[in-house]
């Protein structure tokens, strides 16, 4: 168990309160991040239907009889959730026990064909991660002590990479040593992105069997799991040796920004208004087009949830949000550079778990 039962007891009350207030009759949350946050669960049914309901007034768990067991041995037995098996060949739906004309709010991790039988019964469906978004997104004290603990396993790796980034060496070759890097920090690795050169203008690279060469701007992008399932994820932009006039001069414009949205990230400010302030500087310099996606994500035991920090988002951020600030300049066929940390929201800023220089990192080439 990640956390004291009493944990998961005052977030499923949370769940049930939330529930009670907007009038809502069940959440029927199925495994995945839903099911980590409330239970610590990992289950994985396949395409067996298992869910959760959470009501105003009680709490219980449809499973395959199969893993029955697992489930009353955890969080889910110590918090009094009852376990409701059932077996192949009989109707799961039918033990959610849904009254006429209920209205649900159902994860978005909840497949289709779970999802239209559950329709099909007569109740109104709500999407869970919108309903329940409150819970979600504001951290406790544990979970923030998580995610620190996160952004240092990480940090431990970025401060390795110039010991990796090498001409004559692919990107495939870098991944792999930084696979390595973030097991020796974390329990699973969930991304790695290593784009050298023109590579570096696709945001969503990962690697491939290109060969680093002097002048190449790399852009390192890195996340993975903690023991706890909470995520670290943190960029950083590097130089085989020395960078052109033009990238020094983007770069130092994507700097201002990022640090732009350190200074101006606090209660009160939503995340619109947060995107803004970010984009408004790279837009000004010339840039504009070659910022390509919103300024950051929230953070927890999924990768990438709320509260997103993009344009039309009118979420007003408190005290205990966790998001990323990840402003980048993509030169397409060129050359890309971002810079990305976790920041937790306090009373009168934020505060980064992130704590590696900003710097455009020069890594020297011999001669």
């Amino acid at each position: 168990m990640s956390f004291p039962v009493s944990t998961y007891t005052a977030r499923l009350d949370a769940v049930g309160r939330l529930l009670d207030e907007r009038g809502i009759t069940a959440a029927i949350l199925t495994p995945g991040p839903d099911l980590r946050f409330l239970l610590d669960s990992d289950i994985e049914t396949h395409e067996r239907f298992a869910a959760l309901v959470i009501t105003p007034s009680s709490r219980r768990i449809v499973v395959p009889g199969v893993d029955a067991a697992v489930l009353r041995s955890g969080v889910a037995g110590e918090a009094g959730v009852e376990v409701v098996p059932w077996n192949d060949g009989e109707d799961p739906v039918k033990l959610l026990a849904l009254p006429a004309g209920a209205t649900v709010a159902v994860s978005g991790t909840m497949t289709a064909d779970h999802l239209l039988t559950i329709q099909s019964r007569g109740v109104q469906t709500l999407n869970a991660t919108t309903v329940l978004r409150e819970v979600f997104m504001v951290k406790d004290d544990v979970e923030i002590a998580e995610l620190t603990r996160a952004g240092h396993a990480i940090d431990a790796v970025h401060r390795r990479v110039p010991s990796l980034l090498r001409a004559g060496r692919t990107e495939r070759d870098i991944a792999a040593d930084l696979t390595t890097m973030i097991l020796a920090e974390h329990v699973a690795v969930d991304f790695v992105i290593v784009g050298s050169g023109p590579h570096g203008a696709d945001p969503h690279h990962s690697y491939s069997d290109r060969v680093l060469t002097e002048g190449d701007v790399v852009v390192v992008d890195i996340g993975g799991t903690l023991d706890s399932g909470y995520h670290s994820d943190c960029t950083r932009t590097y130089v085989l040796g020395a960078a052109s006039d033009a990238q020094q001069s983007a770069y130092r414009v994507l700097r201002q920004a990022q640090d732009a949205g350190l200074t101006s990230a606090r209660p009160g400010v939503t995340a619109a208004e947060l995107d803004t302030v970010v984009r408004t500087i790279i837009e000004a310099a010339g840039y504009g087009d070659y910022f390509t996606h919103r300024t950051g994500h929230g953070i927890g035991v999924s990768g990438h949830e709320e509260p997103f920090i993009i344009a039309g988002n009118d979420t007003v951020l408190t005290e205990g949000m966790v998001f990323s600030i990840e402003p980048g300049i993509y030169v397409p066929g060129q050359w890309g550079a971002r810079i990305e940390d976790i920041v937790v929201l306090t009373a009168d800023g934020c505060e980064p778990l992130n704590t590696t220089t900003h710097d455009l990192t020069t890594v020297e080439v011999p001669a």
